[in-house]
């Protein structure tokens, strides 16, 4: 009896190659991410892509362009930020990055949730294309 096993071919397509960030690409990132949090929406705002998307625990849920600024207006003030189980992944000019974010501020319980950004690499400087939180308990 004769066998025959096929090779699964990886298609050539960008998606299937992955990239990595030198360790100053990573620090970059980590630091603008950090910064998301703990430095203010206008600050954020400078470093995030016009129409981006975010989706935050409701309300608000899902925010695109200005609606985002206006809301974080109103929800910004971490004092503190721990982002654990942190993992990047890197696909020519994109990079994602998951955490688990552990926030805090005055008056307010801790906040815990996982979440995730996309980030492009656009004319020597990273912008945030998308950000996602999932509350955790």
């Amino acid at each position: 009896m004769t066998v025959f096993t096929e090779t699964a071919k990886v298609p050539s397509h960008a998606a299937h190659r992955a990239g990595s960030l030198s360790p100053k690409e990573r620090e970059v990132l980590w630091d603008m991410e950090e910064h998301f949090w703990t430095s203010g929406a206008d600050k954020a705002r400078a470093t995030t892509a016009t129409n981006a998307v975010m989706i935050f625990p409701y309300p608000p849920g899902i925010l695109q362009g200005d609606h985002i600024w206006t809301r974080l207006k109103q929800n910004t003030g971490w004092r503190s930020l721990v982002m654990r189980e942190r993992r990047v992944m890197r696909c020519g000019e994109i990079a994602i990055l998951t955490y688990r974010a552990s926030a805090e501020k005055p008056d307010v319980p801790i906040f815990k949730a996982l979440c995730a950004s996309t980030y492009l690499h656009d004319e020597d400087r990273w912008l945030r294309l998308s950000h996602q939180q999932t509350t955790v308990s």
